[in-house]
């Protein structure tokens, strides 16, 4: 597949080379400011009034007029658009992205790992590890990660979410512990306070700790064929139809095959035959297989879009299994 991420300079990461190849590789234990400028994060995004071309009954242009209702953000250093938002929208700048980490760094043990910008700047993110992990049967070693991204064309919520990356394979999955979900939203209305995020985080991972014995549940549970295909019918397709004419045939066959031994990881101890083998199936085709317009979209989609709510919902659905 051809990279198609808009410039190898809109990531920074540390450590292995990310799942797409590209981006710019900083020795560990980097200050915040070498991060934002090696992640393409090195700008602030500015507003100014909307003006437009207002046209006659003869279709003759008119002289420029201005919507008071709204304002245009753009990139300080390209002067490129971003959005046209309500004046009402909060904005939160690259800079505070990555600074929201810069205390859990000194002095809460975290790492920054990887951060960026997709689509242009409309959506900044940083990911960081909380230097807490399991092993599952076979040295199946899941990690912890925070997960803080924003928009700022009104797609996305400013959201901090507890994430799971499992090693073998760098499949992701959100933490979904009960209603908390493991994430705090921040709507564009309300000023982003990186303190009061963090404290209904509850950055002492009594998330983690609940996500971690529920993956240890479906790591051991083993699942047969019949129960494997409903499972996938109920993620991925449509439970009131029979196996031949469901509608995504081809992504349950895809998942199918990730599960049986195709997919990366899935002949551990831990997946061989179990509900974790099965969450990971589609982890993984979410993450790699699913078809995606770029690389871009593609990471939109599995950590914010359609891909992350299927995984969520595949989480469920495993768990509904392991009960």
């Amino acid at each position: 597949m051809a990279h198609e991420l808009a410039s190898a300079n809109d990531m920074a990461f540390v450590g292995e080379t990310p799942w797409h190849g590209l981006g710019n590789k900083l020795p560990k234990k980097q200050p915040i400011e070498v991060w934002q400028k090696s992640a393409g994060m090195d700008f602030e995004i500015r507003q100014t009034d909307v003006l437009f071309n207002a046209a006659n009954g003869d279709g003759n242009l008119l002289n420029l007029r201005s919507n008071s209702d709204a304002t245009v953000l753009y990139r300080s250093d390209n002067n490129e658009p971003l959005s046209v938002v309500s004046k009402r929208y909060k904005v939160v700048q690259p800079k505070d992205v990555l600074g929201f980490y810069r205390d859990l760094v000194s002095v809460g043990g975290f790492e920054l790992e990887t951060a960026g910008i997709l689509k242009g700047g409309k959506k900044l993110w940083a990911l960081a590890k909380t230097g807490q992990e399991t092993l599952l049967p076979g040295l199946d070693k899941v990690k912890a990660y925070l997960l803080l991204a924003t928009s700022c064309d009104g797609s996305l919520a400013t959201t901090a979410q507890f994430t799971s990356i499992r090693v073998v394979c760098n499949n992701t999955l959100q933490m979904a512990v009960g209603d908390s979900k493991g994430a705090v939203r921040v709507p564009h209305s309300t000023a982003f306070d990186p303190a009061a995020v963090k404290q209904e985080l509850g950055l002492g991972m009594s998330s983690w700790e609940v996500f971690m014995a529920s993956i240890k549940e479906l790591s051991n549970r083993p699942v047969n064929k019949f129960e494997a295909m409903s499972y996938l019918v109920n993620v991925l397709g449509d439970p009131a139809l029979p196996l031949n004419e469901q509608p995504n045939q081809k992504a349950i066959q895809t998942v199918y095959g990730l599960y049986s031994g195709e997919g990366k990881g899935s002949k551990l101890q831990s997946a061989n035959g179990t509900a974790w083998g099965l969450l990971n199936g589609v982890t993984e085709y979410v993450d790699t297989h699913r078809r995606a317009r770029n690389q871009d979209y593609r990471l939109d989609s599995a950590w914010f879009g359609q891909g992350a709510q299927i995984k969520g919902k595949a989480f469920e659905q495993a768990m509904a299994l392991a009960a």
